[in-house]
């Protein structure tokens, strides 16, 4: 419901929105623009002494206004003529006009009424409405998002349109909320919704009739700093039962023009300050810092906008079309998927039409909709979780868990958990796991034992379908077939053969970048964005299943490179290793955001063997602000498979990479990668406790090996791997 609220209203009203958040932005300048050309009075300047020069330069002035942000602007009339202008303080001369901007008028009356009077002012407060229940469900959707209120400024992954929506949010928010309530509370004074009676003195009718006395010789006015002064009426020429009217930061009154005693005041009502502050808060006048700070938080709605449409296109992409999805309320069988790419949805799919086959009533949502009372008929519960990485959550359901916990008893419908994820990893659908152990620890009923699949398995997804179809006792089969990508032509430009000596033939292969639309880069299709560490699926001639193969290269380098050593027997591998330049295959292109370098303040740890330093090699390539970067590399002899061998040299050359370790395992001393962060443990050490970051790419076994070296060396420290995994420092790309 929260998604719902925040999606639709901000979908509808982007446009709108966006209008008033830009004239807002703009409007923002003009304050600090003010305050930086407004003459700088003389310290300790009083009312009286501005006045008293301003009527030596004007005898016939009339009356004298202070902005603000420290403006001074005099009005007179004189030999029949009126005259007006921005004066000097010091010297009471006249500086400029008082003609307002014509370009700030526009644009006020753009932001105020978009030029349609009343009907303009109630539609900038609907928008105003509207930014507002933006900011509230936005701010919950971000701490639900990273985890809770104290992890607002945790880490973010997941695709860039994501995380830039989230990144900015979590900064312009607060702008946004005061921008929006002080909005929609000014619009309630236009209309009168909120009455503020003025305050406002009388002029008594017992004055001196005295007049001549010089406003610097007056003690109301002599007394009063000019930082206080709001606006100084002058009394009517020899009209002796006149006064001088003052209104001021704090109440208004008048002065006596022959005595100068104050002869009456009144405060400011607690509605008229609140009504200042107000104005103030919205508009930046008399603090143009926060005005540059709110104009900076308006900024960032066009761009929110332009974000939430890309996620809202890429959230309809990765979701299948479900026929029949039975509303919450009404379905005995509901199917909640947690996934971080989308791939999850097309099982949840097949699942969802199965059980209608069947003649159930299912509703299929996101985890992030979990909420027992919105399912009260429901029978069945299916979970179908991904675990992201090394037994992380889907970004879509990091809160699952805290709200399983805070439920006061379990839910009355039988579960069934399924768990997708990647034999690889240690903590292989981890995800998953410990939603079935919170489960049984709240004493949620199962229908059968957590099932798992394995990398995307077609046939693992159908085991589990018989065993749930047994536990139903339904002739339940579930089929899947993963649904194909849209697929480019790649054309290989170039390749180098390495490995051949060493029975271990291995090739780079780069192609030219397809072409690509304007559209395709906005929405971040096919291969308009990519990076290093990202995941290329190659179709092979012959079959229907791709095989995934990590970038050595990111879409700035102008070319996909990926490292590709041939199998026995492989299809995949043999097609590859058998191109030419000028021959093309079948790819798509599929984000890997849990391994991708990032800024690595601290510096990097690289980690790998073969074809393992595809990846890593593409780091070092984009690092050209010369982080601290260590290369540890594990091949099998240094005159044959030596991958990048020129390109590593000019890297530490120009400074992107700072160490090279390599471990040769044929040659006089053979040794592998993981022997060599022995060997290198006390550097290892140090700058991990620096706050490197470890990245290991290459095979399982490998990967294992770098594990057990790292323990050893890091657990004394207190960092042992499970440690930086958990904070994110130490990532694999495990095959």
């Amino acid at each position: 419901m929260l998604r719902l609220l925040h999606r639709w209203p901000g979908l509808l009203a982007a446009i709108f929105v966006t209008v008033i958040a830009l004239s807002g932005a703009t409007l923002s300048l003009f304050p600090a623009l003010e305050t930086l050309q407004a003459p700088r009075a003389e310290a300790n300047l009083s009312v009286g002494a501005l006045a008293a020069r301003v009527a030596t330069e004007h005898p016939g002035v009339e009356q004298i206004r202070r902005s603000a942000s420290g403006t001074v602007t005099a009005w007179w009339f004189e030999d029949g003529t009126p005259g007006a202008a921005v004066v000097d303080p010091d010297t009471g001369q006249d500086l400029a006009p008082t003609d307002t901007n014509t370009t700030y008028r526009w644009l006020r009356d753009l932001h105020r009424s978009l030029f349609l009077d009343d009907a303009g002012r109630l539609g900038v407060a609907a928008g105003a409405g509207l930014m507002l229940l933006l900011a509230i469900s936005g701010a919950f959707l971000v701490a639900r998002r990273t985890g809770g209120w104290r992890l607002w400024f945790a880490p973010l992954r997941g695709p860039l349109a994501g995380r830039l929506h989230t990144e900015i949010a979590r900064v312009a928010v607060i702008g946004l909320l005061l921008s929006s309530l002080t909005g929609l509370a000014m619009s309630a004074q236009t209309f009168d919704l909120v009455h503020i009676t003025a305050s406002e003195a009388d002029l008594p009718a017992d004055v001196s009739g005295l007049t001549g006395l010089s406003p610097a010789a007056m003690p109301a006015l002599a007394d009063l700093p000019l930082s206080a002064l709001r606006s100084l009426t002058f009394p009517y020429p020899g009209d002796a039962t006149d006064a001088y009217a003052l209104t001021t930061t704090t109440g208004n009154g008048y002065v006596d023009q022959g005595t100068g005693a104050l002869v009456a005041w009144v405060d400011l009502g607690s509605g008229e300050r609140l009504s200042a502050v107000i104005e103030m808060l919205h508009t930046g006048q008399g603090a143009a810092w926060l005005g540059l700070l709110l104009g900076l938080a308006a900024l960032s709605v066009p761009v929110l906008g332009l974000t939430g449409v890309l996620n809202w296109l890429a959230a309809a992409r990765g979701r299948p079309r479900v026929k029949g999805n039975i509303a919450a309320g009404k379905a005995d069988s509901v199917i909640l998927v947690g996934s971080e790419n989308g791939s999850t949805w097309g099982f949840a799919a097949s699942l969802h039409r199965a059980l209608t086959e069947h003649g159930a009533r299912v509703h299929l949502a996101p985890m992030s909709a979990f909420d027992p009372d919105r399912f009260p008929q429901a029978r069945q519960v299916y979970l179908l979780a991904a675990t992201y990485g090394d037994g992380a959550a889907p970004t879509a359901a990091r809160s699952f868990l805290a709200r399983l916990d805070a439920l006061p008893t379990a839910p009355e419908a039988k579960l069934a958990v399924l768990g997708f994820g990647d034999r690889g990893f240690a903590d292989f659908c981890g995800f998953a796991r410990r939603i079935e152990a919170h489960a049984r620890a709240k004493g949620w009923e199962t229908l059968l034992p957590m099932g798992t699949v394995d990398r995307q398995s077609p046939q693992d997804f159908t085991r589990w379908g018989r065993d749930l179809g047994a536990a139903l006792g339904l002739p339940l089969e579930l089929t899947h077939q993963p649904q194909r990508p849209r697929l480019r032509m790649l054309t290989l430009v170039s390749r180098r053969d390495y490995g051949a000596e060493v029975q271990a033939p291995t090739t780079i292969l780069r192609f030219a970048l397809p072409p690509v639309s304007l559209w395709q880069r906005l929405t971040g299709q096919c291969f308009a964005r990519f990076q290093a560490g990202d995941l290329v699926g190659i179709l092979p001639e012959g079959s229907e299943s791709p095989r995934f193969y990590s970038l050595a290269s990111s879409r700035a380098d102008g070319f996909v490179e990926i490292v590709v050593r041939k199998q026995p027997g492989g299809l995949c591998s043999g097609q590859l290793s058998a191109l030419e330049p000028g021959d093309s295959i079948r790819a798509f292109l599929r984000p890997n955001p849990g391994f991708h370098a990032g800024p690595a303040r601290n510096g990097l740890i690289l980690i790998g063997a073969g074809t393992g330093i595809g990846p890593l090699a593409g780091f070092l390539r984009a690092n050209h602000r010369h982080r601290p970067a260590r290369l540890y590399f594990g091949l099998r002899h240094p005159d044959s498979d030596f991958l990048y061998r020129d390109e590593i040299a000019a890297w530490q050359q120009q400074g992107q990479l700072s160490r090279l370790v390599t471990a040769v395992s044929r040659g006089a001393r053979p040794e592998y990668v993981q022997d060599a962060l022995r060997r290198d443990a006390a550097d290892l050490a140090h700058a991990v406790m620096a706050g490197a970051r470890i990245m290991v790419c290459g095979g399982r076994d490998m990967a294992a090996g770098v594990q057990e070296a790292l323990t050893e060396i890091l657990t004394p420290l207190d960092l042992p791997p499970a440690v930086l995994k958990a904070e994110g420092r130490y990532v694999e790309d495990v095959y």
